[in-house]
């Protein structure tokens, strides 16, 4: 339906839907910033109601759909001049706060689910299809993983970094300031300013007889 709408040029349609949002966001209790656009719907499922955990700052735009959840005391600051794609879920559970600044662009399907805080530097590039996840499975009992307690660690993406498509960040990772993870990369550790990080290329291992 958004690709027929943008073909035949009724694009005012999508202005609509944007103050359409904006007053159902404001009248739920969400601090919303100047000049709010989406394309799609956003989906809210939030501990006891409480909208007020929820900002968004200027200039903020999604192009398809997003689904925010809280739980527990779980905080979501999504600042000015922001651009979503599409299909994007995040999470906050727990006291923890993503705090996404200024100039961050995120692409489609991709999860931020925190159980501790995630912080996403200025104008930070992040691919499709990535996942940033603070929180482990314990498993150190035996039976049943399902019952076991989670462990929990910060997760911090420094100014002007580019994540690329479908890497994924896990607890305790920290990316330095303006550097690079190239696609599929695993992430669980300190990564210095200005590297580049790939994890190795596809390898043959054996042949078919």
């Amino acid at each position: 339906m958004k690709a027929l709408i943008k073909v035949v040029g009724l694009n005012f349609i999508f202005k609509i839907n944007s103050a359409i949002w904006f007053l159902i966001l404001k009248l739920k209790g969400i601090k919303v910033g100047r000049n709010f656009y989406i394309e799609g719907v956003i989906f809210l499922k939030l501990k006891g109601d409480d909208y007020s955990k929820i900002s968004i700052g200027n200039n903020v735009s999604i192009n398809g759909d997003l689904d925010l959840r809280t739980r527990e005391s779980g905080k979501i600051i999504i600042k000015n001049d922001i651009n979503f794609d599409s299909d994007i879920r995040i999470v906050a559970a727990r006291n923890s706060e993503i705090n996404i600044e200024n100039g961050v662009r995120i692409g489609r399907n991709t999860m931020i689910v925190a159980g501790e805080d995630v912080k996403i530097g200025a104008n930070v590039l992040i691919g499709p299809n990535s996942l940033i996840q603070t929180s482990n499975h314990g498993f150190s009992n035996p039976g049943d993983i399902k019952g076991q307690k989670y462990s929990h660690k910060r997760i911090e993406i420094e100014n002007g970094s580019w994540i690329a498509t479908c890497v994924i960040l896990l607890p305790g990772a920290f990316i330095g300031e303006g550097s690079v993870i190239g696609a599929g990369s695993v992430v669980s550790k300190k990564i210095s300013p200005k590297s580049i990080v790939s994890t190795p290329p596809a390898k043959i291992i054996s042949k078919r007889s």
